[in-house]
């Protein structure tokens, strides 16, 4: 089969053996790829957890149909239309745990549909279950153009929260995002960015932020978050390293904590889209729940579509095609 593959000399399109599945694997016909900000490193040779290196074959995000499964899957047939997450996607063929996806709902495309697991279950779980937000409080989300940025901020208003703001550096995305659920658009390389907050706040500031962009903001966050407020840590776009100021954190009694799929059992995967299933599944049926397509690219030309993602212009999920 054909799968896009990090070599020796680069990551492209190759001959590969189709898998076979075990246990409780699923085989996938895949039919539509969503690219993630993680497949850039990885292409670059970069590991994403225990993934990665030369040989691997890339990609985390598919859409498809059930093509086998393994002896021990259950709660899909072959032939049915499913979406999800994992390794090696960007193939003709992908195995998948049968609890880390979801069925596609009819009313979706493929292209549709491949945009969505790695935002659900990674925002249900960083917003929801880590972040605890409640009806009527405030968050902020950095990061918030991206695909799982824009699904945080959705997801936050579904959950009833009064004001959610979200951050982006870049002016025309920064002006977009009030089509998915901000109340206030902010830029985080403003460093009045945090007197905006407390002055939406009352002074306050917010009772969570989901931070992906980590590094330089990580004392803002603190000064921009309330008193016994959270804040969940899920990337580093702004650096892994930074100075962090122990005194404000215990001043303001702040929560913070960091959350990641790369140490998670699959076990834990399994309950996290479980816990998407239950809570917010008729919003996803309902296209409440949705992210824009800003390009798609046939498999061909998936090397323009990592172009694309690395010129950082994009509002949206990229979407790769699979014949």
């Amino acid at each position: 089969m054909k799968a896009y593959v990090y070599g020796a000399e680069g990551a492209r399109i190759s001959d590969v053996a189709q898998p076979k599945p075990k246990g409780t694997q699923v085989l996938v016909r895949v039919r539509a790829c969503g690219l993630n900000r993680a497949d850039t490193g990885m292409r670059k040779g970069h590991a994403h957890g225990a993934a990665g290196g030369v040989g691997t074959v890339l990609g985390m995000e598919w859409a498809g149909e059930v093509a086998e499964l393994g002896p021990d899957a259950k709660g899909v047939k072959v032939g049915d239309r499913i979406m999800g997450s994992g390794g090696a996607a960007f193939a003709e063929y992908t195995l998948a745990d049968h609890g880390r996806l979801f069925r596609a709902p009819s009313n979706m495309n493929f292209e549709e549909a491949a945009t969505l697991p790695v935002a659900l279950a990674t925002m249900h779980n960083a917003v929801v279950t880590v972040g605890g937000v409640q009806p009527g409080q405030a968050v902020l989300i950095q990061g918030a153009s991206s695909g799982v940025g824009l699904m945080a901020m959705q997801i936050a208003k579904l959950k009833g929260a009064k004001l959610v703001i979200g951050s982006s550096t870049d002016a025309y995305r920064r002006g977009r995002l009030k089509d998915y659920g901000a109340d206030l658009a902010v830029d985080s390389s403003d460093p009045k960015w945090v007197d905006e907050v407390l002055k939406a706040t009352g002074g306050e500031g917010v009772d969570l932020i989901v931070d992906q962009v980590s590094g330089k903001v990580a004392n803002q966050n603190l000064a921009a978050t309330k008193i016994l407020g959270r804040i969940v840590n899920v990337g580093r776009l702004g650096g892994t390293h930074a100075d962090f100021n122990f005194d404000l954190h215990a001043a303001r009694r702040i929560s913070y904590i960091g959350v990641t799929f790369r140490t998670r059992s699959i076990e834990e995967v399994r309950a996290i889209f479980e816990e998407v299933r239950k809570d917010i599944w008729g919003a996803v049926e309902s296209r409440k729940l949705q992210l824009p397509i800003d390009r798609v690219y046939a498999f061909s030309d998936i090397d323009k579509a990592f172009a694309h993602m690395e010129a950082n212009k994009h509002l949206g999920k990229i979407v790769v095609t699979v014949p």
